[in-house]
């Protein structure tokens, strides 16, 4: 039985979380942080400094302003992190990248399998159509989601961009341009809402086709299972960086 701290434990990704641990038998929720006190089966704290007791491994689904005091407390008290949050930048993430010189971190901007999948089949068709074929990202998410585009879409940019041979520029505002297409970059679209969980589309379009990779998620479910998931992973591991790639790859050899 892990003891897990989940940062952001009332927010809608942390209340999904809690509701899917209460049906495991190989972890509990030992306390949350939030700054909305609200009433819960576990103690809840309005920051991690104010929880004294001991935790196998923390869980943040919160806001890009709590990273600093998720990692802080991580470090000091030398107990793995999950980070989940989005809409970090690039500041940020070289903290998450220091911070795991010296505990195990598991960072991944979508805690989805088949979304990380997603990626690899977008590096792969990128491989063989290269610059032949315009690439455009359209993500899509419900009204209450703050961060445009999502961390999600950059992840599959980043990832198709890697494998190019020239590395392509992003276009997030093409409508404020009154010329063609350049050739060297991915275009990068969010919609905006209702109560869409979550859609990509990665579109490779060439000379007379059309190739679309697209995922759809039905339920917040499948993002909290992974990041459970990826928490029972990191507990015990070395401290390094981690993402989806590496349990994947873990989950593999096992077979």
């Amino acid at each position: 039985m892990k003891d897990i701290i989940l940062n952001g434990c009332f927010g809608q990704m942390g209340r999904v979380i809690t509701e899917q641990v209460c049906g495991r038998s190989d972890c509990r929720i030992a306390a949350g942080v939030d700054t909305a006190q609200l009433q819960a089966d576990f103690p809840v704290f309005c920051s991690l400094s104010e929880y004294n007791g001991g935790a196998d491994v923390i869980i943040d689904f919160s806001h890009p302003c709590a990273l600093i005091g998720v990692l802080e407390h991580a470090v000091l008290s030398g107990v793995p992190a999950v980070i989940a949050t989005t809409g970090l930048d690039d500041l940020q993430k070289e903290i998450i990248t220091r911070s795991s010189a010296r505990i195990p971190i598991f960072f991944s901007a979508n805690m989805s399998l088949g979304v990380n999948l997603l990626s690899e089949l977008a590096k792969a068709a990128a491989k063989v159509l290269g610059d032949r074929y315009d690439i455009e990202i359209v993500e899509k998410h419900h009204r209450q989601k703050i961060d445009s585009p999502s961390g999600t879409a950059l992840m599959l940019a980043d990832s198709i961009s890697a494998v190019l041979d020239e590395k392509p520029s992003y276009e997030y505002n093409r409508h404020e341009r009154h010329e063609k297409r350049p050739k060297n970059e991915i275009g990068i679209h969010a919609v905006r809402g209702g109560t869409i969980v979550g859609e990509h589309d990665v579109i490779f379009a060439g000379t007379d086709e059309v190739i679309t990779l697209s995922h759809a998620a039905g339920s917040k479910k499948l993002f909290a299972e992974g990041a459970i998931n990826a928490a029972l992973w990191l507990c015990g591991k070395r401290p390094g960086l981690y993402t989806m790639a590496d349990l994947i790859e873990d989950k593999q050899s096992e077979v």
